[in-house]
């Protein structure tokens, strides 16, 4: 058989995987060389050789290397053997570069994108370019589909991937018009690009699209392929998805679209920008009514229905897309900061993370509407203009509730996790702590009098003194000379260490203020001190993720802590007690609810700001009320 009827015969890379391109090369040399010899020994026509037989001197036949036909021949076919050569390579560089596992397809997620849920799973956040809402492909309407498929890919159900047919007619069209007016990339194609490759224009990535696209309709059904893409292709104005395009331009779901309105969103596909019914309305219609007639040609809707939809007015409701903003912003900046310190950047910039994490929102709404109404009562008339509230469950350290501040947008400033403020008397439990675990009795009498230690005198809230009184009244009043004469009994160092193993974490200095909360501490870490005793002498670091996922599902972190027995049982039983004398024994509440009862006396008055904690078995709840400027306010009940 000879080089041309095998190349007829076979297809060309059939001949280069059977024959390799070193040996076609030389089949061909061959060939010409055995077509030059035939030639050569080909009888003249009658006519040429009367002719040589009247003259006397024939001419001589010309070398084959001078005729021009020969080196046509040869230059052709050293091109066929050459370009084949090259295309196979090509091709074999290609397909070697494919993914081996084509199923992440399913759970593809872009780069940096984020999803932080709350404790029941309900969606706190998206952030990145990430599809807020994912749709099954049974969820999807049949007229949302069918729009896509007549301006996208109108064989898609009879094609493996690559429509040729297609690539041949939107040729045939671009020559017409003269400019690219149709492209040919099916919707397999496409996700095929979303997912593994980017949108560079080159000869590379069209053929490993078109082999993505062929191992994907090997490994998929058509149903996923649809229902993935349509859940990733990018729509404009955020809208990553056909149910984040439905909400964004027309505030509607999926099920709510009308012929017209998924005509419009399907006709965006090609050219968000240039096709965006927000800035671009007439170019946006033309778009649509486009796709509506060819949904009509493939039978997709009714010639009726297709009037009625080329009539339709373009409207929009424009919406932002769901989840871009958070409604607990305090926390869920305090989550992302928590992030960068438990996973790489690599691993952050990966994305398609997904964070579980510790935020009850009922608890949430219930502590926001309490600082709300705590500064509306009482802001006014004790002079105060912000508060911050954080909730810890103290069994697993985990933050049930935080609210940073009264308006975000205004400042975004946390005042749970950021202000260093002088916690006051609530301080005074350290020191308490740190004697009843010494031996001292709850029953310890001390005097209540004047006392200056080294040119330092404490003063009484009150102004007056009690004289003799046991250690249990003493913090139930919260007497400051007698805190300041525990502090010297039971030594500096002692209490710093106590206030550190329960859970303070800012720099204690030994000063004889110590004792009254001259020192700055935040919110959060106090009201976790706190929860130490309530967890029976046990501290557990405070959290607020619970787990971390990748876009396949594994595990990247998970909180597991080990609670640390920071003071005895026995301590942190009669510390609890003691506590329940003083403002705390009136507060109520309870582990479904979170009531925070404003009737408690605020610990100190004409200072920038007060502290309150309050204990369950199961909640601690931290409250602060004050002025960012440490402009004083003026206390009271």
């Amino acid at each position: 058989m000879s080089l041309w009827d095998a190349l007829i015969k076979y297809p060309l890379g059939h001949l280069i995987e059977r024959m390799g391109p070193t040996k076609l090369h030389h089949a061909a040399e061959n060939h010409m060389r055995r077509v030059t010899q035939a030639s050569a020994s080909t009888p003249p026509a009658s006519h040429h050789a009367r002719r040589r037989r009247r003259s006397p001197h024939p001419p001589q036949r010309r070398p084959l290397y001078r005729r021009p036909l020969f080196w046509g021949v040869l230059l052709v076919a050293a091109g066929v053997a050459g370009g084949t050569t090259r295309a196979y390579r090509f091709w074999v560089a290609a397909n070697a570069t494919l993914p081996d596992d084509i199923s992440r397809v399913l759970t593809y997620q872009r780069g940096g994108t984020l999803t932080i849920e709350a404790s029941d799973g309900r969606i706190l956040q998206k952030l990145g370019p990430a599809t807020r809402e994912n749709i099954q492909y049974e969820q999807l309407p049949t007229n949302l589909v069918q729009a896509f498929i007549a301006s996208e890919d109108r064989r898609f159900y009879a094609h493996n991937g690559i429509d040729f047919q297609a690539i041949a007619r939107a040729a045939m069209a671009n020559l017409r018009q003269r400019e690219v007016v149709e492209g040919a990339s099916t919707i397999t194609q496409q996700l095929a690009r979303i997912v593994f490759l980017n949108q560079e224009l080159t000869f590379q990535r069209k053929v490993r699209e078109a082999l993505l696209a062929l191992k994907l309709e090997q490994n998929l059904s058509k149903q996923q392929i649809l229902e993935r893409y349509l859940n990733l292709v990018y729509l404009g104005s955020g809208a990553y998805g056909v149910a984040d395009a439905a909400w964004v331009y027309f505030g509607k779901t999926v099920d709510q679209l009308t012929v017209a309105e998924s005509a419009l969103i399907a006709g965006m596909a090609p050219a968000p920008s240039l096709y965006s019914p927000l800035s671009q309305p007439e170019a946006a219609r033309r778009q649509r009514n486009r796709v509506i007639r060819r949904m009509q040609e493939i039978g997709a809707i009714s010639d009726l229905e297709a009037e009625a939809a080329l009539a339709t007015a373009v409207t929009t409701t424009p919406n932002q897309p769901k989840y871009l903003y958070s409604e607990f912003p305090y926390f869920t900046i305090h989550v992302q900061n928590q992030l960068a310190q438990i996973l790489s950047p690599e691993q952050l910039e990966a994305g398609g993370l997904v964070v579980e994490t510790t935020l009850n929102i009922d608890w949430q709404r219930q502590a926001e509407s309490a600082v709300t109404t705590a500064l509306e009562r009482l802001g006014p008339r004790q002079r105060f203009r912000q508060g911050a509230l954080v909730a810890i469950d103290p069994r697993s350290g985990e933050i049930k509730a935080m609210v940073g501040g009264t308006d975000f947008d205004e400042s975004q400033f946390n005042r749970v996790t950021q202000a260093q403020r002088q916690p006051g008397s609530t301080f005074k439990t350290f020191v308490y702590t740190t004697a009843i675990a010494a031996g001292f009795s709850p029953y310890k009498p001390y005097v209540d009098a004047k006392f200056v230690v080294d040119g330092y005198e404490p003063k009484n809230y009150s102004g007056d003194y009690r004289g003799t009184v046991p250690l249990r009244d003493a913090l139930a009043s919260s007497i400051n000379i007698v805190a300041v004469k525990l502090l010297l009994d039971v030594g500096f160092d002692p209490v710093i260490q106590m206030a550190q193993r329960m859970g303070i974490e800012s720099e204690l200095l030994p000063t004889y203020s110590l004792s009254l909360g001259a020192s700055e501490v935040t919110l959060l870490e106090l009201t976790s001190a706190y929860g130490t005793l309530a967890n029976q002498g046990k501290h557990m670091p405070t959290h607020a993720i619970r787990r971390v996922l990748n876009s396949q599902g594994e595990v990247l972190y998970e909180s597991g802590v080990e609670p640390q027995q920071a003071v005895d049982a026995d301590t942190a039983a009669i510390m609890t007690w003691m506590l329940q004398r003083g403002g705390a024994r009136r507060a109520t509440g309870g582990n479904a609810t979170l009531v925070v009862p404003w009737q408690v006396r605020r610990a100190h008055p004409k200072k920038s700001g007060s502290v309150v904690c309050w204990l369950y078995s199961q909640l601690v709840a931290g409250v602060w009320l004050g002025n960012d400027n440490n402009q004083p306010d003026l206390g009271g009940e």
